[in-house]
């Protein structure tokens, strides 16, 4: 095998979307292959990395530290392209970006055309209305950080004793409840959960959560469904008209719909059908991670959308891609879970124990110790993006000409049994 690639023919490598698995692939390939060799585009909307785990905190008027791509990447390599993705035509092998002026205002410099070797798809996901009426025209969400600071400014301008209902009794609910009710406790804040409050939790969990909500004087509304969100109020599915100055809808999230439009194969809810290394099971010079993939996990139960498995498949995505390219076996981690990490507030906290593939054991941690714990949490996973190779030495490999092909380097590595346990 010939090593190294002569000029003018590096390896494109384009990775669609700067969220925590997008930015940590980008960066972990830089650090794995010879910078000589590739050619390493992130496509992404915004400058700066976002903290999606911590826009509940934006909404309530705390600020998050900036953190630039420009410094992220400084030195690696890596290109930042500002805009929005219009298209995939994987048949092409090309993306359509639709750039952002320097301004911000998008389109202001057109739709430019980006032809890959292997892409990396790591677009995410956003807020699921669920087709109930109402819910796009007049509620708020935190899926992104102009949803959080859209909610921000509204939440901003409610008086005392206003009515806020949190539709949605998952990990993103609970949060938001919480955080919104503990530093606004002149708000009248309700939750509404489909379910039981925390149902999915240990006996030890749920009675935490309810203490908490009681204290903060959230009123849960259980085994409810809502029907329509109005301006002013919510309707339930038994035709309960609940106030709400403002809604805060948190009951999923949608994938992103470009993949649906191409030619790769995907899951009823869009997400991309990948292989053990996050490999398109239909087109293998496409790797797809974070909410944007359907990757199986222990039990052969699909891994949830959140950092927690995210993360890990973006190593393993990098680590897949760099391994075929420079010829070497490719390794295959499995991804287990170990523990469920949720903000209360700035003060309480619950970390749920769980088996290998999430489920709730008796063990849970709460109070201030577990808010201490989530908060190291969050700021190691911000960590992360930032040094994605976890802060190991490692040498980057030289490219191995005519690599990356179907098959390319496909053993599997030494120590491939070992687990990536997942956080969150």
């Amino acid at each position: 095998m010939q090593h190294g690639m002569q000029q003018g023919t590096q390896h494109r490598i384009v990775v669609l979307g700067g969220g925590y698995t997008g930015a940590t692939a980008a960066g972990r390939l830089a650090g794995r292959l010879h910078r000589g060799d590739v050619a390493i585009t992130l496509v992404n909307a915004e400058p700066d990395f976002v903290e999606r785990v911590r826009l509940h905190q934006l909404a309530v008027g705390q600020e998050l530290r900036p953190r630039p791509f420009d410094e992220m990447f400084a030195g690696t390599g890596v290109e930042l392209k500002l805009g929005t993705v219009a298209g995939v035509d994987v048949e092409r092998k090309s993306v359509a970006v639709r750039l952002r002026g320097a301004q911000g205002a998008e389109g202001a410099e057109g739709v430019e055309e980006l032809a890959y070797d292997t892409l990396v798809y790591a677009l995410g996901s956003g807020w699921d209305d669920h087709g109930v009426p109402g819910v796009a025209e007049y509620a708020e969400q935190i899926a992104s950080r102009p949803g959080a600071l859209r909610l921000r400014e509204r939440l901003a301008g409610l008086g005392a004793g206003a009515p806020v209902v949190v539709v949605g009794g998952g990990l993103t609910g609970l949060e938001a409840a919480t955080e919104i009710a503990e530093a606004r406790p002149d708000l009248e804040v309700a939750l509404v959960a489909r379910g039981g409050l925390g149902d999915w939790l240990s006996p030890k969990g749920r009675g935490h959560l309810r203490k908490v909500c009681g204290e903060l004087g959230i009123t849960v509304h259980e085994h409810t469904a809502v029907a329509e969100v109005a301006a002013d109020h919510v309707i339930t599915g038994e035709g309960e008209r609940v106030p709400a100055a403002v809604t805060v809808w948190t009951t999923g999230f949608a994938v992103h719909p470009i993949a649906r439009a191409t030619a790769l194969e995907v899951a009823e809810t869009g997400q991309i059908v990948v292989d053990e290394t996050m490999r398109s099971v239909s087109h293998p010079d496409v790797y797809a991670i974070g909410d944007a993939a359907l990757a199986m996990g222990p039990g052969g139960k699909p891994l949830r959308m959140s950092c927690a498995s995210g993360v890990p498949g973006a190593w393993q995505a990098a680590d897949a891609v760099a391994a075929r390219l420079t010829g070497r076996k490719v390794p295959r981690v499995p991804v287990r879970y170990f523990n469920q990490c949720i903000s209360l507030g700035r003060r309480e906290g619950l970390i749920q124990y769980v088996t290998a593939d999430d489920r709730a054991r008796d063990a849970a941690l709460t109070g201030r110790f577990a808010a201490v714990y989530k908060e190291l949490i969050c700021k190691g996973a911000a960590w992360g993006v930032a040094h994605p190779l976890l802060g190991l030495p490692v040498r980057s490999r030289r490219v191995v000409r005519g690599a990356g092909t179907v098959g390319a380097g496909a053993g599997v590595a030494a120590g491939a049994g070992a687990r990536v346990g997942v956080s969150g």
